[in-house]
């Protein structure tokens, strides 16, 4: 069976968005440069920032098609975060509602990648 194993958002700026997860995660990048960034967590998930200027990047699409979520134990851990992440200035979507799948949230970064906060469906 072949398992993901690491996440990519095309960025801007990969040292800046670098701070701003750093400071969602809680942990440092286990590696940095100008045009790559990669976080390495315990459970087997990477996850990386690649720059949209880098001399090696292609990509026909533009946009951001796709969400990073975080699977919380409990509505009130996503109330929590939600209002965590509000002091940290992030920017908020869509606040704390209740969808078809549970209590959840959505916050954007510096690109505008979504940044979903949620309970187990």
């Amino acid at each position: 069976m072949l398992v993901p194993n690491l996440i990519i958002f095309y960025v801007k700026n990969p040292l800046e968005s670098a701070n701003f997860y750093t400071s969602l995660f809680g942990v440092k990048p286990v590696q940095s440069f100008p045009t790559w960034v990669s976080f390495s967590f315990p459970n087997g998930l990477h996850f990386a920032l690649w720059s949209t200027k880098a001399k090696d990047f292609v990509s026909e699409g533009n946009g951001s098609r796709s969400e990073l979520s975080f699977l919380v134990p409990n509505d009130q851990e996503v109330h929590r975060l939600h209002e965590e992440w509000v002091r940290l200035g992030v920017k908020i979507e869509q606040p704390p509602f209740k969808a078809v799948f549970g209590m959840n949230f959505v916050a954007l970064d510096p690109d505008g990648h979504r940044i979903r906060v949620c309970i187990p469906d």
